[in-house]
């Protein structure tokens, strides 16, 4: 049978379809014949053809994965002492590759206890004298533990000490490549017991690393993935030789004589050491050894003749290449704003930086504002609070300047601080939209690269403008429609079609002038049909998802129906996961404005995004070898029918192993997006998504481990959402029923929250876990806790946030002693958790919730010292307001308030005196709060309140503050009205209406004001004029709610009853408007 195997084999590898069709049938039938086992064996042992050797390694590895069970036990042992034999006699590299796969798979099902023979050749073939038995003896070590890391754990110590002998090798390049393989495959696996073995290699690695980048760049790259699992496995191990490790990468980085791929791989492993471990690299005095070798690399002009990626005519825009040095740097520094304390970094950066940007250089000068530009985002405070204006003069000069590499690195530095320093960096609308509507006005001169860089720009700042929009709108809105009308490349139709949904985010109501012009052109977009205009495509439909949420209901209502039997056709017609994101984002806005246009293709819509939940589509398996020819192993008298395809390394697919995957990332947004949307929609739909609630929920909950963060991040989400939607379903529908689906949703997503929050390990997800367990608690109050042990999960999880101790945070608490300075999101991270607080006091008896405040109370009040940044005292006495207010409306929570009085009364009196108006501002808001919850307790303390309060009104200036002063007033006269001096504090109070900033306190102030008009009417006529002035102020404004409007309405009514000619008088004295306001509010019913 092996010749005739032989023939059918070489058949396969000729260039004529009809015979490899008969060949492949023949196959099919030799594979019903048992003896296929023995047969292959001979022909891997005795072809002279090297390539029908491997296809009879390959078929034989295929074989054992899937039917290793229906191979006799003579045949197994037979199999077991040929490969061994036929690998060490083998001279071809593809050959042994295959070979030693097959050892892989077979040692799966063996146990390498059950196969002696095996660990004996690799014992005597990585010991050998001989360099090339070395060589193969590691390559087949590399596979076997690649593939089974685990069953060899009883061996590790032994193969530890092979590693440190084989390491020396320097001049077998091919085993140290191996032998680094193998290494990097069990580092996961190790445990204490063998890290003083993997801690004394270290030193040796660096070595060998260094001989193999000078033996081959490739292997190189690859075998340094070591570091990167040595960092992510058991840090502990490295921290003794960072700056060994550190050095030897700089060196590979900066080389220019070096590939770009080797020196990326460097790179990218110092920032991901500094995402680990920032402490250990700034204790280290690290930091300066990487800002001096990264700048050069940062600030090098490209080759001769070349460009850089971001500055090419055709590049997309969107930054997304990270194949070159440069841009790995630029995300080295990102990476240290993300995680280092800004002032330790500043301290370092901004001198180099300063050099480049002032330099004759023009990449120079492009360094210093890509620098400055990746600082937005993880220094925003630092930024904000202490250098906003230099930083936007130094942009908006690189925007005239000479060199359009420059100015191109301007327009980004300007999107990043546009999307990353709010609200601040809108106050500069005047200096910068000029500057912004100069490049729009020679759009069809520039070149589209460029241009896009400008829309970019424009597009953040404009997007956070808010009404401040208004003067500019004319100008906007008559260029985006021209060029959408006029324009010959379809590019520049694309970015105005985007402008339009930014300008809409901060216009709202101001475009519905502009709305049907708009309108008819994203319909002529929507309606095309040939593939170029895919891209616009798919831009209309994200901004018409855009414009439904912000002209209103009466403007966009009567589309909606339309927009989704628009959505549903494109989908139906192309299949783009792209446009497919884009209708599921258009479903869920559309959901928000009319949400009975979309229950009729609740069946259609869900169906489409379950389907791209459950799909493996984009994500594809590193094939090992190359596919030269595809069969069907089908077996007829098996159980099961499927199939198998030859040559294909891993047919069966785990996406949850990340490692072994390529994403596309438009498949990835497609299922963050359809998380997202399914969330929403499930919201806004209520009962009517019911029949889809449990098929959505499975789908979107077993995405929880997906290897992408922002899936992950997505699907927690939606989650929440979907209990947010059952509580609303309960609450509109109270049947039993509703409430058992609401308990079981809540009893799978709540610990699951809790799990992920210690466990994840991507500190951007378990924000947004954070978030969305705070907004499930907002929603469900008292029946989130339900469950006895839900208290505690989730007041340890937040008390684990706040000490820094869950997996994301480092988790290991050997860095947390530099309490005065973290990155500022790791403050963000426990901010998350610190709304939590006053939320789960909401939620219980007072007396259930205090000794976890015990336990948490002394964190809060280690960050409200004066040496803590801004933030860290503005979350601390926020926080602690928060808390206190809560605790007025729950059982008990007068006697806990009471109990913490002395200690928070001291915190917040010295947060009332200190610099920055956001913490005089959470402060008075706490002390008002203080009076309120501790009831009579605290009234001992009334007269050095108003005095302090006193002596604030005279002095402070920030309209904010003072409104919560007022407010603070009004909790201290409706909880003690007999403790406050009123002839004095009323007048002062009144003379300060209406509130300018703070809205939502108006209805403490004129619930204060009705309550006194009882206690103490003739005061409150006496300052009726006043009172009435404020009054036609809050009366039908938007930013006060309808229980403000309503309790300010029957006090109105109550003075133009009762003291009629006062009220008249009061009336008369205010502008026609005004007058009209308030006589529409008394006369009605």
């Amino acid at each position: 049978m092996a010749e005739e195997l032989e023939k059918i084999l070489s058949q396969l590898t000729e260039p004529d379809n009809a015979v490899i069709q008969q060949a492949t049938a023949q196959l099919k039938q030799a594979f019903k014949d048992p003896a296929i086992i023995p047969a292959l064996c001979a022909v891997m042992s005795g072809s002279l053809n090297p390539q029908i050797r491997q296809s009879a390694a390959v078929m034989l590895r295929l074989r054992v994965k899937k039917h290793w069970k229906k191979i006799s036990p003579e045949d197994r042992e037979s199999l077991k002492a040929v490969v061994l034999q036929v690998f060490m006699q083998e001279t071809e590299h593809t050959v042994q590759h295959s070979l030693s796969q097959l050892c892989a798979v077979m040692i799966k099902h063996e146990t390498p206890d059950r196969w002696s023979a095996l660990l004996q050749l690799l014992n005597q073939a990585t010991k050998s004298s001989n360099p090339r038995d070395r060589q193969v003896g590691l390559l087949l070590l590399n596979k076997v533990l690649e593939a089974n890391p685990e069953p060899f754990k009883p061996h590790y110590c032994q193969l530890l000490q092979l590693f440190s002998t084989v390491l020396q090798d320097h001049n077998n390049p091919t085993a140290l490549y191996y032998c680094i393989l193998t290494l990097t495959a069990i580092t996961a696996y190790t445990g204490k017991e063998e890290s003083n073995q993997m801690r004394s290699l270290i030193p040796s690695l660096i070595v060998a690393l260094q001989h193999l980048v000078k033996a081959d760049q490739g292997q190189a790259g690859e075998a340094m993935e070591v570091l990167n699992e040595l960092m992510d496995t058991e840090v502990s191990i490295i921290v003794p030789h960072v700056a060994g490790i550190v050095c030897f990468i700089l060196e590979v980085g900066s080389d220019a004589t070096l590939s770009d791929s080797l020196r990326v791989k460097a790179l990218s492993c110092i920032a991901f050491l500094i995402k680990l471990k920032s402490k250990t690299v700034l204790k280290q005095k690290l930091l300066n050894p990487i800002l001096q070798s990264i700048f050069p690399v940062l600030n090098a002009a490209p080759r001769a003749g070349e460009q850089d990626p971001e500055d090419a005519e055709d590049d997309s825009g969107d930054g997304t290449d990270n194949d070159n040095p440069k841009h790995c740097a630029v995300q080295i520094i990102d990476t240290m704003a993300l995680h280092m304390p800004p002032e330790k970094l500043f301290e370092q950066l901004m001198p180099l930086t300063l050099t480049s940007l002032t330099s004759e250089n023009p990449y120079e000068r492009k360094g210093g504002l890509m620098c400055l530009a990746v600082l937005a985002e993880g220094c925003a405070d630092h930024i904000r609070t202490k250098m906003l204006s230099s930083v936007l003069q130094t942009v908006c000069q690189s925007l005239s300047d000479s060199n359009q590499v420059v100015r191109s690195a301007g327009l980004f530095a300007l999107g990043q601080f546009s999307e990353h320093l709010q609200p601040e960096v809108s106050k500069y609308c005047a200096e910068l939209m000029p500057l912004l509507l100069g490049y729009l006005s020679s759009l069809n001169q520039a070149k589209v690269g460029h241009v896009t860089k400008a829309f970019y720009a424009l597009e953040n700042f404009m997007e956070n403008l808010g009404a401040d929009i208004e003067p500019y709108l004319p100008t906007l809105m008559d260029t985006m429609l021209s060029a959408l009308n006029n324009a010959e490349s379809l590019k520049i139709k694309e970015l105005a079609v985007s402008a339009i949904g930014a300008i809409a985010t901060a216009a709202h109501e101001l475009l519905v002038p502009y709305f049907h012009p708009v309108i008819e052109s994203l319909k002529g977009f929507l309606t095309a049909t040939t593939e170029e205009m895919r891209s616009l495509q798919t831009q209309s439909l994200g901004t018409l998802a855009t414009l439904a949420r912000t002209v209103g209901n009466d403007v966009f209502g009567p589309l909606a129906a339309e927009c989704v039997q628009l959505g549903l056709n494109l989908t139906d017609a192309i299949d783009d996961p792209d446009l497919r994101r884009c209708t599921y984002s258009l479903y869920s806005a559309v959901s928000t404005v009319s949400p009975d246009c979309l229950t009729p293709h609740l069946t259609a819509i869900t169906t489409v995004m379950l389907l791209a939940l459950k799909s493996s589509e984009g994500i594809t398996a590193h094939v090992e070898e190359d596919k030269t020819f595809v069969l069907l192993d089908e077996d007829d008298d098996d159980d099961c029918d499927d199939n198998e395809q030859f040559l294909e390394d891993e047919p069966v697919m785990d996406i949850h192993d990340a490692s072994g995957y390529i994403v596309e990332n438009s498949y990835i947004d497609e299922k963050e997006d359809a998380c997202d949307a399914l969330g929403e929609i499930a919201f806004s739909t209520g009962v009517a998504f019911q029949p889809f609630l449990e098929s959505s929920f499975q789908e979107v909950y077993k995405l929880r481990d997906f290897p992408h963060e922002d899936v992950r991040r997505a699907a927690f989400g939606a989650m929440g959402q979907f209990c947010q939607a059952q509580h609303k379903v309960w609450q509109e529908n109270p049947t039993e029923a509703n409430h058992q689906v609401l308990h079981r949703l809540l009893d799978v997503v709540l610990p699951c929250f809790v799990e992920a929050v210690r466990t994840e390990p991507e500190r951007q997800v378990v924000m947004g876990v954070l978030e969305t367990l705070n907004n499930v608690m907002k929603s469900s109050k008292e029946e989130a806790f339900k469950d006895p042990s839900r208290l505690k999960e989730i007041c340890n999880i937040i008390r684990d946030v706040l000490k820094q101790a869950t997996t994301c945070q480092g988790g290991d608490g050997d860095e947390t002693d530099d309490e005065e300075q973290q990155a500022e999101y790791d403050a963000m991270l426990q901010e998350f958790a610190g709304e939590g607080i006053p939320l789960v006091a909401s939620c219980v008896p007072a007396d259930s919730f205090a000794p976890f405040l015990n336990d948490v109370l002394p964190v809060l009040l280690s960050k409200a010292k004066s040496s803590c940044t801004v933030a860290d005292r503005s979350f601390s006495v926020g926080t602690i307001g928060e808390i206190l207010q809560a605790l007025v409306g729950v059982s008990g929570g007068q006697r806990v308030a009471s109990k913490l009085s002395k200690r928070l009364l001291p915190v917040l009196v010295a947060g009332v005196r200190d610099s920055d108006s956001e913490v005089r501002n959470n402060s008075v808001f706490g002390l008002g709060c203080l009076a309120q919850s501790t009831g009579p307790i605290c009234v001992s303390d009334y007269p050095m309140m108003l005095s302090v309060f006193s002596n604030m009104l005279t002095r402070e200036s920030n309209p904010r503050v003072i409104d919560n002063l007022c407010a603070a007033l009004c909790r201290m006269i409706m909880t003690n009205v007999e403790a406050v001096p009123l002839e004095q504090v009323l007048p002062a109070l009144v003379a300060h209406l209406p509130l300018k900033e703070d809205f939502e306190e108006n209805k403490t102030v004129f619930s204060c004001l009705a309550m006194l008009y009882t206690h103490s009417p003739d005061m409150v006529v006496n300052l009726m004029k006043p009172i009435v002035a404020a009054s036609s102020h809050v009366l039908g404004s938007k930013d006060v709610n309808k229980e403000t409007q309503h309790i300010l309405a029957l006090l109105m009514k109550e003075f133009a009853l009762q003291h009629s000619a006062d009220f008249q008088a009061a009336v008369t004295s205010l502008p026609v408007e005004q007058q009209a306001k308030l006589g529409a509010v008394v006369s009605a019913s």
